[in-house]
């Protein structure tokens, strides 16, 4: 499942640097290019720190190369779950954060050509009841200094009761700006260094950032994976995964241009865009349509799910033509906003930046800046209001109850998972194409799949904490429904909070 943005990837983007990792001495390491990483690199680069960025992969890899695009400050009804969590002070400190990653998003963007577009964004109401939740996210929007409208019915052309409004919101290519954000950092001087996996950080002086080709040292180490890859401050624990789809048609319009999310189930996220593989530029546009949300690992059929708004976009749509179907993940925090900061027992060298709910462009800036800030030692007192407001926040009982909320799911699945998988000893018949089944063997779970007509067997334990694993059958990958981390058929790691891929079978635990 490859997003539309990366099937129009242009040529040129960028690559990693040929230098040897081995015995590099950095003032900065950053772990992950995405948006995260990129905007930190480069705001410290061009701060004059000498900065190295590393990546498993390729640049924009997972989330930041699949999300709708949107740089938006209305988010669902999330404004209005964070202040009925919080105060009036950490949700405009919250807006406030996001609103300087919207800025320097689209500055960034002027600045090295990435075109974007300016549109209304409406959270709203598939149904009256979601009405409650629209006038909530108004009232919160608006306490926090949003110059919002609330609307009611519209012809949009898909169930639409009511909305929140907002206008002027960002709505761009994701790839394309991580490209540029790359490149730029290339130019500048920095140091970029792809297909190269981080397996540890000693917080040692200088730090010691392990990888799978040499030990790189740096005075500070920014974590930007998503879920950070160390077990430091136990954030896999204080944050909840969801995972989710997206599908881009051809021969669809909107009959009222926007960016739309709605407030209630089932989800769904609306937009257009210009086909980035097109080459001319009067090429009609897409629509894309998301759905599908799932905790990883704990959905039957993640299938089921993607077919169920991609049958809604052709009831509603008439003659939309699908052209690429992908999927993105991300960490939603206990307490509702980022944690963002210095990772606990880091000596205060190591950073991160986890828990975005979903909204990575503009809070995933807003972590660069505040990392950036920090790290060249901005006095307290001349640092950003919301940096100060977020970084003070206090832990409060909502967010200790949805925290071992998650945590008492996690333990459920834990113990479902291993005492399920004694109901199916081995061996197991030869998965059809596209299957996978977990199986056991002298009572450890053993997962068999065939995908592209190739047949595996892999250890179906998530080498983070112990979970058994489940089977995709939306994307062909190995889940784990304890924390969120996601593996190949072949074992090989994807992401989420492990960091070591699976073993594979000896022998494979299967009959014909």
């Amino acid at each position: 499942m490859t997003s539309i943005w990366k099937t129009g990837r242009r040529d040129g983007a960028a690559e990693s640097a040929p230098v040897e990792v081995a015995d590099r001495v950095f003032e900065v390491a950053i772990v992950g290019a995405g948006i995260t990483g990129l905007a930190t690199a480069l705001m410290l680069l061009r701060a004059g720190r000498n900065v190295v960025v590393v990546e498993a992969r390729e640049v924009a890899a997972l989330a930041s190369g699949a999300n709708t695009g949107k740089a938006a400050l209305l988010q669902g009804d999330r404004l209005r779950r964070i202040r009925r969590a919080h105060s009036a002070r950490v949700t405009r400190a919250y807006v406030e954060a996001n609103l300087d990653g919207q800025r320097w998003i689209a500055d960034t963007a002027r600045e090295l050509g990435v075109p974007f577009g300016l549109e209304p964004e409406y959270s709203y109401a598939q149904t009256p009841e979601g009405l409650d939740a629209v006038d909530g996210e108004y009232d919160a929007a608006r306490e926090a200094g949003l110059p919002v409208e609330r609307i009611g019915r519209m012809p949009a052309g898909f169930p639409f009761e009511g909305a929140v409004v907002l206008a002027d919101q960002l709505a761009l290519d994701p790839v394309r700006l991580a490209d540029a954000l790359a490149a730029e950092f290339l130019a500048l001087g920095g140091t970029l260094l792809t297909g190269v996996t981080v397996t540890g950080v000693h917080a040692s002086d200088p730090a010691e950032v392990a990888t799978t080709h040499g030990t790189i040292r740096a005075d500070d180490v920014v974590v930007a994976t998503a879920a950070p890859i160390l077990n430091r401050g136990l954030y896999f624990a204080k944050t909840r995964h969801s995972r989710s789809y997206l599908s881009a048609f051809r021969g669809a319009a909107l009959a009222v241009p926007g960016l739309y999310l709605s407030v209630d189930s089932p989800g769904r996220s609306i937009r257009t865009t210009p086909d980035p593989a097109a080459a001319a530029t009067d090429a009609a546009p897409l629509l894309i349509v998301g759905g599908g949300a799932h905790a990883v690992g704990r959905a039957t059929s993640p299938a089921a799910g993607v077919r169920e708004y991609e049958d809604w976009t052709r009831e509603h749509f008439p003659g939309a033509e699908r052209v690429a179907s992908w999927s993105a993940q991300d960490y939603i925090s206990a307490n509702l906003v980022p944690f963002v900061g210095r990772m606990p027992r880091g000596n205060g060298r190591i950073w991160v930046a986890t828990g975005y709910a979903k909204w990575g462009l503009t809070n995933g800036v807003a972590a660069a800046i505040r990392i950036a800030s920090e790290i060249l030692g901005s006095p307290w007192r001349e640092q950003r209001s919301w940096i100060r407001v977020l970084g003070t926040r206090v832990t409060v009982p909502s967010d200790l109850g949805r925290g071992a909320a998650e945590n008492a799911a996690v333990a459920r699945e834990l113990a479902k998972g291993w005492a399920g998988v004694q109901l199916h000893p081995a061996p197991a018949r030869k998965p059809a194409e596209g299957e996978g089944v977990v199986v056991s063997r002298g009572g450890v779970p053993y997962g068999v799949s065939t995908v592209e007509g190739r047949t595996c067997a892999v250890r179906a334990v998530c080498t983070h904490l112990g979970g058994v694993l489940r089977w995709n059958d939306a994307e062909a990958s190995w889940d784990c429904p304890l924390h969120g981390s996601r593996f190949e058929a072949s074992g090989r790691r994807i992401e989420g909070p492990a960091v070591r891929d699976l073993p594979t079978a000896e022998r494979s635990p299967r009959r014909s």
